[in-house]
């Protein structure tokens, strides 16, 4: 476990990751940059000074809303929304054997790949109503992480890092299905993660603000946000195949400021959502003297406020070096 990398953050979701379905609908449609379950546990954390990792994280989103809730999505006003999308991220980091206040410092970045799929009742200017269907594939928004300084005694770790959401990927106004949200996002977290090596009983948890910048494209200042992720699992020996690992992620999304702007159309907007689901991992013995660790995830929607309803679903595969 010493050698392995671990996750890094995942990031986007619209835009960049396709974040919940991010992407899915632009950040004016109730949702950030941030998904919830991208940073919630061990694997998540930094890796041990020296260390060079590649990883490959995918992530789906399926969610809908009812006829009576409007969302706006590159400046166009839907209802009966319906969304699925796809991302497939690449990332790669490294912790140095430098830092300060006994800390290390590590970097990474990742690069997201996107499929999303959109369908919607728009109204017109004389009153009709049509249902429209949007697709959209590209790169999304990259995350990087600049700024990641971690520490480790005995079987806790804990971090703090500062992520930074680029808007490389394409945005369209008057589009339902975009890959990118055309704005910035920078996004102060802190973690904290526990593994016993008596019991294998793991408590992690990471939490972030996310503050936005302004979507030029029609004017919209997306609200800032606060998430938090948990974890709570047990580890045990896989028959002398590494270790597996089963228990439950739970998470809570709250904007804490109202959208605003000409381009907001429908006020302050401000989203909410919760939701609790299982989560398998296995970290490989070593093999050539790398250490795999692998991680699947679903975490069904909750408390849903001026966003869609559905469920995330990851798939995490981390190498290190």
């Amino acid at each position: 476990m010493k050698k392995l990398f671990v996750f890094v953050i995942v990031v986007s979701a619209f835009g960049v990751l396709l974040a919940q379905p991010s992407s899915v609908y632009a950040a004016e449609g109730g949702v950030g940059h941030y998904v919830p379950g991208a940073f919630a546990d061990f694997g998540d954390m930094a890796p041990p000074s020296g260390v060079f990792g590649l990883m490959n994280w995918y992530n789906y989103y399926n969610g809908s809303a009812g006829a009576g809730r409007q969302i706006e999505e590159g400046g166009l006003i839907a209802a009966n929304l319906k969304a699925n999308s796809s991302a497939e991220m690449l990332g790669a980091g490294y912790t140095s054997p430098y830092g300060i206040l006994g800390g290390k410092f590590a970097v990474a970045a990742f690069v997201p790949y996107l499929w999303v799929n959109v369908t919607g009742s728009i109204t017109g200017p004389h009153g009709n109503t049509l249902t429209r269907t949007d697709f959209a594939s590209g790169i999304g928004d990259m995350a990087l992480i600049p700024f990641w300084l971690n520490w480790t005694c005995g079987d806790f770790k804990w971090a703090v890092q500062l992520d930074v959401y680029a808007p490389t990927g394409a945005y369209n106004t008057g589009r339902l299905a975009n890959v990118g949200l055309n704005y910035w996002t920078f996004e102060p977290m802190a973690s904290f993660s526990w593994i016993s090596k008596k019991i294998g009983l793991e408590l992690s948890a990471a939490a972030g603000f996310d503050f936005n910048t302004n979507n030029d494209a029609i004017d919209y200042q997306s609200g800032d946000v606060f998430h938090i992720d948990t974890t709570i699992a047990e580890h045990l020996p896989f028959f002398g195949h590494g270790i597996i690992g089963i228990g439950a992620n739970a998470f809570y999304w709250k904007q804490f400021t109202a959208d605003s702007g000409s381009g907001a159309k429908l006020g302050a907007f401000e989203s909410q959502m919760s939701g609790i689901g299982p989560v398998l991992s296995y970290i490989s013995p070593p093999i050539c003297g790398h250490t795999l660790v692998a991680e699947a995830k679903w975490l069904p929607q909750m408390d849903t406020h001026y966003t869609l309803s559905g469920n995330y679903v990851w798939v995490k595969v981390g190498l290190a070096f």
